[in-house]
C-alpha cells in the first residue's frame, strides 16, 4: 500500500518519481561498485595470506560448516542427489539441509567453481563478494528510487553492506551477509500498489521472496516484519492514499505470497516434516539473547574504534546493533531535523523505535547487567512457532537497515537535494546577506557530521587463525581401498559441535567423498527437539571425555562392547587418527577399546571390517 511516487526525501511528494531508473550506469555507479568489491577484499585479507589453511578465529566451527556447505552444494550437483537431504554427515541418519542454514541458493549455483577451484576458495571469494554485492544492491535501491545524491546512495549502500553488525556475521556466518536481493525486495513490496503493474509486481517478488527462502530465511522474516510495520505505519499516515492503492497492493501481494508459496511449498514441507526435521531448539536457547543496551552506543569488535576487551562485559551476546556513540547521536539528529519535513524520516524513526525495542529480548540488559526489568520477549512465549527460533538481538539489524537509509537521506538533504535547511532569502529580506553563507557553511559540517560518525565503523580484515590440514592420507585418497560403498569412515575425534572441527574438514576439503558419523548441524533428539549435533553414543562420549581430561579412563568390558556396537551402528569399515595435540591419549584409548592399530601413511588406521560384519 506504499505510494511508488514516495521516492524524495521531502514534502511535498512528486507525483513522479525523483530518480528513474538508468539504462546504463554512471560512471559514479561503476565506482561505487568498484570500491565495494575492494572492500569486500580487505575485509576478507587474513584468510587469501593462506587460504587453504585458515578459518574464522571467532567461529572456526560455523567457518567450516559453511565450508562443507560448499562442498554439499557441488556433491548434490555432481552426482545428481536431492540437496534437501545427506547422508554424508551423521551417517547412517543424515542431515535435513532445509532444517539447518545450508545457502542452497548459493552452493547450487556455485557448484562447479566449488569442484574448481575447492570450498575453502569459494567460501573466502564469496564471502567479500557477498558483502559487496550487498552494498551495491543496498546502493541501486538508494539511488534510483531514494535519493538523488549518488554520493548519499554510495554512503548509505556501504553501511548497509559493511556495517558492523553485518562485519560480524561474516566470521563465519556467510549467510547473514548474503543480503543482496532484500534491498530488491524492499523496493518491490513498497511498488506493490503501482496501478496497471500488479501482476508483473506480483511475480517479480513472488520469485525473489522464493530464492531468499533458499539464502537465509530468518533475514527474510526480518525483512517481512519492517515492510509490514512500514505498510501499517504509512496506513496511519496517510489513511486516504491507503484506501486507494490497497485493491491494487492486495492483488499483487497475493499473487506473489502465491507464487513464492508454489515454488517452495515441498522444501518448506520437507524442513519441517522430512526426516531429521525437528519442532524448537532445546530448551528455547535463543530466546533469551536480547541486545544489551549498551551496545547501540559501543564500537565493535572489528571495526577501527573498537576493542576486543569489551566484549568481556557486553559482549555475551551477537554484536548486531554495535553503532558506537557518533552514530547514534547524529542519527538521533537526523531524525529530529527531517521527520518534520520528510515522509520517509517519519517511516525510519517507526522503524528504529519498533525495532530497537523489540532487540532487547525478555530482560533488558545494561553494560553486561541483567536487569530486574522485563523486555518485550518476557511477554512471548518461547514455544511459539517460528519465535522460537529467532534470537531478539537480531532485530537491530533491521534497525541497521533504517540507519543506512538515513545517512544517505541526511547526506542527500546535505547535498540540498532535499528541502534546504535554511529558507532561501526574499528579495528585500534583511537576511540575504547572511542565509548565503549560513548554508555555505552547512553543508562541510553536513559532511564532517557524517564522515566523524561512519569512518569510526570502517572494518578491520576478519580475524583469521590457522588449522592443520588434512592428512596425506585423507587428501590423497589412500583411504579408498578401506571405504567401500555404503560404508563410513570415522574419524577421530568423531565431529560434533565442541568437538572435532579438524575432522569434519576431512569431509569438507574432499567433497564428501566419505560419509562420516556425527558432525556439526541441527538435529533432533529422542524427543523431537532441535540439538546441537548428533547424540552422543557411548564411544564418542569417551572420546571426548579423554580429550577434555588428558588422560585414558578405566575401560570395562562393557566399553568394549558398546564400542564395537556404535561402530556397526555408523556402518564403519575403518577408523582414522591422524596429528592432534591429544594424540597419544585418543590412541591410547581405540587401542583399548578395538585393538592395536597400523600406521599408513601419516595415521593410525584400525580396519574394523572384520570386527563389525
Amino acid at each position: 500500500m506504499v505510494d511508488p511516487s514516495l521516492n524524495s526525501v521531502s514534502e511535498p511528494v512528486a507525483a513522479e518519481p525523483t530518480c528513474r531508473p538508468r539504462r546504463r550506469p554512471s560512471r559514479a555507479d561503476v565506482l561505487a561498485i568498484g570500491a565495494y568489491v575492494l572492500l569486500g577484499v580487505f575485509v576478507c585479507l587474513n584468510y587469501w595470506v593462506d587460504v587453504q589453511n585458515r578459518v574464522s578465529s571467532h567461529l572456526p566451527t560455523d567457518h567450516s560448516w559453511f565450508e562443507w556447505l560448499f562442498s554439499h552444494g557441488a556433491y548434490s550437483v555432481r552426482h545428481l542427489e536431492n540437496p534437501l537431504f545427506t547422508e554424508r554427515q551423521n551417517a547412517p541418519d543424515g542431515v535435513n539441509m532445509m532444517a539447518n542454514t545450508s545457502l542452497l541458493g548459493v552452493t547450487l549455483p556455485l557448484a562447479p567453481l566449488t569442484m574448481l577451484l575447492g570450498p575453502q576458495v569459494m567460501y573466502a571469494l564469496y564471502l567479500g563478494g557477498a558483502l559487496a554485492a550487498t552494498a551495491g544492491t543496498s546502493y541501486w535501491m538508494l539511488s534510483r528510487h531514494l535519493v538523488r545524491s549518488r554520493a548519499a546512495a554510495f554512503v548509505g549502500g556501504a553501511f548497509l553492506g559493511f556495517a558492523p553488525g553485518i562485519v560480524h556475521h561474516a566470521n563465519g556466518q556467510p549467510n547473514f551477509v548474503s543480503n543482496f536481493l532484500l534491498p530488491l525486495i524492499v523496493v518491490r513490496v513498497f511498488r506493490l500498489g503501482e496501478p496497471g503493474r500488479w501482476r508483473r509486481n506480483g511475480i517479480v517478488l513472488g520469485l525473489l521472496v522464493a530464492y531468499q527462502i533458499f539464502i537465509n530465511e530468518e533475514m527474510l522474516l526480518l525483512t517481512a516484519l519492517g515492510c509490514l510495520v512500514v505498510v501499517i505505519a504509512y496506513a496511519i499516515l496517510r489513511p486516504a492514499r491507503t484506501r486507494a492503492v490497497a485493491g491494487t497492493f492486495a492483488a499483487a501481494l497475493g499473487v506473489g505470497g502465491g507464487l513464492a508459496l508454489l515454488l517452495t511449498a515441498y522444501p518448506i514441507w520437507f524442513q519441517f516434516n522430512g526426516p531429521q526435521s525437528y519442532r524448537g531448539l532445546q530448551g528455547g536457547v535463543f530466546h533469551s539473547w536480547g541486545e544489551d543496551l549498551a551496545a547501540f552506543v559501543t564500537f565493535a569488535r572489528d571495526t577501527v574504534a573498537g576493542d576486543e576487551a569489551v566484549e568481556k562485559t557486553i559482549g555475551l551476546t551477537e554484536q548486531n546493533s554495535w553503532f558506537g556513540w557518533p552514530l547514534v547521536l547524529l542519527s538521533l539528529v537526523a531524525l529530529v531535523l527531517l521527520v518534520r519535513r520528510s515522509f520517509i524520516a517519519r517511516i525510519l524513526a517507526v522503524l528504529v523505535v519498533v525495532f530497537t525495542v523489540a532487540s532487547i529480548g525478555p530482560k533488558v540488559r545494561i553494560n553486561g547487567v541483567v536487569t530486574e526489568t522485563d523486555g518485550p520477549w518476557a511477554y512471548i512465549s518461547e514455544d511459539l512457532p517460528l519465535v522460537e527460533m529467532m534470537m531478539p538481538t537480531r532485530m537491530a539489524l533491521v534497525v541497521t537497515a533504517a540507519l543506512g537509509v538515513l545517512l544517505a537521506l541526511a547526506w542527500d538533504a546535505v547535498a540540498g537535494n532535499g528541502r534546504p535547511p535554511v529558507p532561501a532569502p526574499r528579495s528585500g529580506d534583511d537576511t540575504a546577506d547572511t542565509a548565503g553563507p549560513r548554508r555555505r557553511w552547512l553543508r562541510p559540517v553536513g559532511y564532517a557530521a557524517v564522515a566523524l560518525a561512519v569512518l569510526p565503523l570502517f572494518p578491520r580484515p576478519l580475524p583469521a587463525q590457522p588449522v592443520d590440514p588434512p592428512p596425506h592420507f585423507i587428501t590423497a585418497g589412500g583411504w579408498r581401498p578401506y571405504v567401500p560403498q555404503g560404508r563410513t569412515l570415522v574419524p577421530v575425534p568423531i565431529p560434533s559441535n565442541v568437538h572435532g572441527l579438524p575432522t569434519l574438514r576431512w569431509s569438507a576439503l574432499t567433497q564428501h567423498a566419505f560419509p562420516v558419523p556425527g558432525g556439526y548441524f541441527i538435529g533432533p533428539n529422542e524427543l523431537g527437539e532441535g540439538v546441537f549435533g548428533a547424540p552422543n553414543r557411548p564411544t564418542s562420549t569417551l572420546v571426548y571425555a579423554t580429550m577434555d581430561k588428558g588422560a585414558v579412563p578405566a575401560l570395562t568390558d562393557e566399553n568394549r562392547r558398546q564400542a564395537v556396537e556404535d561402530l556397526r551402528f555408523w556402518r564403519a569399515s575403518v577408523v582414522v587418527l591422524g596429528a592432534h595435540p591429544r594424540e597419544a591419549v585418543l590412541r591410547e584409548l581405540m587401542t583399548a577399546l578395538i585393538g592395536p592399530p597400523q600406521r599408513v601413511d601419516d595415521v593410525w588406521l584400525w580396519d574394523v571390517r572384520p570386527l563389525v560384519g
